[in-house]
């Protein structure tokens, strides 16, 4: 026991001299591109903990993942060594669910989680946009619900490119087919109301063509006024 203390001892001394030549970084799902491995070094330049160039001994582990997991994109990170001084960094990035640009402020994302998550990185992937009068407490709270109805809805996530946010709280719909504005209202019985829409595009626009309307307005109870063009 002895012996094996001192070998382990004398082990993690000679590891400590190491210099580390090499930061090798991942990512748990390369799709979502929220934060790059170049945003990651400059972001740990910056603050001075940039393990490459350091000995093993001297490098800061523990502040170089609290750094990383404070970061709103960052969900979880990992960092640690390899025997022969190979730093390694393991990134799962937060899933972002739709992208919100308020009048009044910076664009952001909301994730599945429904937390807030800033950065400067344009998402490429298709996410569905929210804009207008938007407070973050809408974006996290009836405005969350109502992107997850869409997604789930196999219709309306083919047809539903952005989502605005009048002054009056009233909901504005934009279509991918056709020039037709869809004006909602409120988020109170969306489902009802969309539903007859859908049999509407369905059983006339498909028929009739899908701009003989400027606005579909769904706001009164049982029936869609169409205000032409």
């Amino acid at each position: 026991m002895v012996s094996y203390l001192v070998f382990s001892l004398s082990f993690s001394t000679k590891n400590g001299e190491i210099v580390c030549e090499q930061l090798r970084i991942t990512f748990s799902d390369n799709n979502i591109g929220l934060i790059t491995e170049n945003d990651i070094e400059q972001f740990l330049k910056a603050r001075n903990l940039h393990p490459v160039g350091k000995k093993v001994k001297d490098i800061r582990a523990v502040e170089i993942e609290r750094a990383l997991n404070a970061k709103e994109v960052v969900k979880s990170a990992e960092f640690f060594i390899t025997p022969s001084g190979v730093s390694r960094i393991r990134i799962t990035q937060r899933i972002p669910k739709f992208r919100v640009f308020p009048n009044n402020g910076n664009s952001y994302y909301i994730d599945t989680e429904r937390n807030i998550v800033r950065t400067r990185s344009n998402h490429a992937s298709y996410l569905p946009i929210v804009s207008g009068n938007v407070s973050f407490e809408m974006a996290s709270g009836e405005l969350f619900d109502f992107v997850e109805f869409l997604k789930r809805n196999t219709f309306w996530n083919a047809q539903i490119k952005q989502i605005y946010v009048r002054a009056d709280r009233q909901i504005e719909l934009v279509p991918r087919v056709g020039d037709s504005i869809i004006l909602l209202g409120t988020l109170d019985d969306y489902q009802s109301r969309l539903e007859k829409l859908r049999r509407l595009y369905i059983n006339a626009f498909n028929t009739i063509g899908w701009n003989r309307y400027q606005i579909l307005d769904l706001r009164f109870r049982g029936q869609i006024v169409g205000v032409r063009n």
